[in-house]
């Protein structure tokens, strides 16, 4: 029965959040399980995806990002895929009436990620964050609102830049391995090799606006939502504090990272916070 292989689809993916992101699976369970599975869903894609372009050196990544493309495209018409996370993803897709234009302007974004190292303007690194980040969370949005369309139009513009958020946290934390082992630079006019504390700050409060921006749409998310969401936020707000207080230069030379006992107490209080109606 296709019943079963669709409960194994959805397992893969969950296990696939579980496996690639402790934080975001902490976050995720924190949503409600009438909508947990489907944020499962979307993050299996989108980190597929990723992985292509990012990780399978060895192999022809052109060649395996067009077939997982082609693989992508027969899901959203047949609403079937024996790739597992595909066929998870269609389902939500389908289920939510998720706008196609959020998932080819995805694309579009990882594709770039094939053969562009270098984004020199403004337009290009806006353009790269809208694909790879803002419309993942608009995604999510189409779930968390479950379809109700006024409700999304309202906390749209708040979804993506939340989402450009926490692109450019993971950006400014990953810095090292973008620039060393894939040879990309995605923060325009901004010279890794010399990076001083002016260009830090001023990449940091950009990041700061986005999330007070974010943090206000999250004020208005569905009780289902909303202390998943605020969780991630919080989480990265204090990977965005720790970056702030650490030198450029160390920055550019390790990986920065948010001790698990931090992240403990940061649920926690994220908890008590949401319990007493305070977010």
């Amino acid at each position: 029965m296709k019943e079963i292989f669709d409960n194994v689809s959805l397992a893969c993916s969950e296990t696939v959040t579980r496996s690639y992101s402790t934080s975001f699976s902490t976050a995720t369970r924190m949503l409600a399980p009438s909508i947990r599975k489907d944020i499962h869903n979307i993050y299996g894609f989108v980190r597929f995806a990723d992985e292509i372009v990012d990780t399978f050196h060895d192999y022809n990544k052109k060649e395996l990002f067009e077939r997982f493309e082609n693989d992508l495209e027969h899901a959203l018409e047949h609403k079937i895929s024996l790739n597992p996370i595909l066929n998870s993803f269609q389902h939500t897709f389908h289920s939510y009436k998720i706008e196609k234009h959020l998932v080819e302007a995805f694309m579009n974004s990882m594709r770039l990620d094939l053969s562009k190292s270098n984004y020199l303007t403004q337009e290009e690194y806006k353009n790269y964050i809208h694909g790879s980040a803002d419309v993942v969370g608009l995604m999510c949005l189409t779930v968390f609102v479950k379809g109700d369309r006024a409700k999304y139009d309202e906390l749209k513009e708040s979804a993506q830049s939340l989402g450009s958020a926490f692109q450019k946290v993971n950006f400014l934390r990953d810095l090292k391995a973008d620039h060393e082992e894939l040879s990309r630079t995605y923060f325009p006019n901004t010279n890794l090799n010399a990076l001083d504390e002016a260009s830090k700050q001023k990449i940091i409060a950009e990041i700061e606006a986005d999330f007070a921006k974010g943090l206000a749409g999250i004020c208005k998310l569905p009780v289902e939502a909303k202390f998943g969401v605020y969780t991630a936020y919080r989480y990265y707000r204090k990977l965005l504090l720790k970056l702030k207080n650490t030198p450029s230069l160390e920055i550019k030379n390790a990986r920065i990272r948010v001790p698990n006992y931090v992240k403990a107490s940061l649920l926690a209080r994220s908890y008590v916070k949401y319990r007493l109606n305070l977010i």
